[in-house]
């Protein structure tokens, strides 16, 4: 058994209820041993930090609520993805950016179209390449969640461990799950999504203490459902252009209902789709007293409704008929911005924080960002941290963070508005943007957002590959330490 877990014999039934207080037991702690970091949640910002802390050989495990990560949740299998050159330096640091060249596509261009197929607009990439040092890559998201889960040890990882209830004091702290296991730790990390338990948990009790501010208490605002999929593998001749090797994007705007569909080709001749319906402010507040689980039957109402929308690979519902049921999943697309991201020695990474909306396909980015901050700010701790360091690291991690993610955020909602927006004011700021907005505004925004490009700091660091501006990266002082102590051993 590890040392920092401990299985309950106790034969009561509690409920999921924040009101239940663990008491922190000494002879459970974590004693004299190494700092030990708790991880909650086994997606991509989890387990890019737990890549991150197998090389910089710091202890930590991960407790996840499912029972199979093969494929992880239903939802996320059937996403496309899209990764740029603001992070794929980091892959590249741990040896992985073949690997996800393998398994994506580079994005030549998307299209954009109304709801009858006229081009409104196009966004090529011909330039991104040169000025990023990067193509902007394409695929499938389960393969990334693949090839970030193939280093990470089999003991370290806990499957079907729903997140119940934290606690924590000077001494450590220690989470409860709802099968009675419980974990202990120096820090715990919640990186469990959107609707993280961690972070629920977390906010009850610094409300309970009057420290959690009103802004924090909002609840998440759903302004949008989605239908989504990705097919089996398709014949190029009756699909023509599926077969890449660029991966080809085209997004259809209706003009007269509440629907913005989308298709991109990924690599096997695979095509990632999905429908987004806006949802209405009344709609959206009764979204928020609905289960997220779906009717089989509205599912298949949903699917007859779309059936014959255009798409440049024919109608819409020929490709939902090239895809497996199990891989059709509804979500209602959510977005927040939270103020509160750490208190004592829990800290909160991607969704559980700060979840975007997916139209300008940085939420990813922005949880792998956070992970590799994290990283490189738990790296500079000694390994026995005082309680007021890890509290001042922690704060550090938001600091340098807060602000790179806000804009990200405003981008996000932004570009939600011209892509999925169908209010008049929308279909106005839609045709200012595609039609009159100086291309050279457009480059603006994307060198600005480009320029930060967070790279491990304990590893090798990657030369700047492009011709654009590239923010000043903060070094490692312990890395920079340790590098001179082995060079001066290597002069004796």
């Amino acid at each position: 058994m590890s040392p920092h877990h401990h299985d309950l014999d106790s034969d009561d039934d509690e409920g999921v209820t924040p009101s239940f207080f663990l008491d922190m037991d000494s002879s459970l702690g974590v004693g004299g041993e190494n700092m030990h970091i708790i991880i909650s949640g086994a997606g991509l910002a989890g387990l890019m930090l737990a890549n991150l802390f197998e090389i910089a050989n710091i202890s930590y495990e991960i407790v996840e609520r499912c029972k199979d990560l093969n494929p992880y949740g239903k939802s996320t299998c059937c996403a496309v993805m899209s990764l740029n050159a603001s992070i794929l330096p980091v892959f590249e640091q741990l040896g992985l950016h073949e690997d996800l060249k393998k398994i994506s596509y580079p994005a030549s261009s998307f299209k954009f179209y109304n709801g009858n197929m006229r081009k409104l607009a196009e966004y090529v990439a011909e330039d991104d390449k040169e000025r990023d040092g990067y193509d902007r890559i394409v695929f499938s998201r389960t393969l990334l969640h693949e090839l970030l889960l193939r280093k990470i040890p089999a003991r370290k990882l806990h499957l079907g461990k729903k997140f119940k209830m934290l606690s924590q004091s000077d001494e450590g702290v220690a989470i409860k799950c709802t099968d009675k296991t419980e974990y202990y730790g120096d820090i715990l990390i919640g990186a469990d999504g959107a609707h993280s338990g961690v972070r629920q948990n977390l906010y009850w009790q610094m409300a309970q203490q009057g420290l959690l501010p009103e802004v924090d208490q909002r609840t998440l605002t759903k302004g949008y459902t989605c239908l989504l999929g990705v097919t089996e593998s398709l014949d190029p001749v009756l699909f023509p252009g599926v077969e890449g090797p660029m991966s080809s994007g085209s997004v259809m705007i209706s003009d007269n209902s509440p629907y913005t569909w989308s298709v991109f080709t990924i690599p096997e001749n695979k095509i990632c789709w999905n429908v987004v319906i806006q949802l209405t402010a009344a709609e959206s507040e009764e979204e928020q007293f609905r289960s997220s689980e779906w009717s089989v039957e509205a599912s298949e109402k949903m699917l007859q409704e779309i059936a014959d929308f255009p798409t440049p690979f024919g109608k819409l519902g020929t490709i939902v008929a090239a895809t497996h049921r199990d891989m059709i999943s509804r979500v209602f697309l959510e977005d927040i911005l939270h103020e509160t991201w750490n208190h004592e020695r829990t800290i909160l990474v991607g969704d559980s924080c700060h979840k975007l909306l997916p139209s300008a396909g940085q939420g990813a980015v922005t949880a792998l960002q956070d992970a590799v901050v994290l990283a490189n700010c738990l790296y500079e701790l000694p390994p026995h941290p005082t309680y007021e360091e890890i509290m001042v690291t922690l704060k550090d991690f938001r600091d340098q963070r807060f602000q790179h993610v806000k804009t990200q955020y405003i981008a996000s909602q932004l570009s939600a508005k011209i892509q999925m927006g169908h209010t008049w004011s929308e279909k106005i700021l839609r045709h200012i943007v595609f039609n009159y907005m100086p291309r050279w505004i457009q480059k603006r925004h994307l060198v600005r957002d480009m320029a930060y490009v967070p790279q491990v700091s304990f590893l090798p660091q990657i030369p700047k590959r492009g011709t654009g501006p590239v923010l000043p990266q903060k070094p490692s002082k312990r890395y920079q330490e340790e590098k001179a102590k082995q060079q001066n051993a290597g002069l004796q």
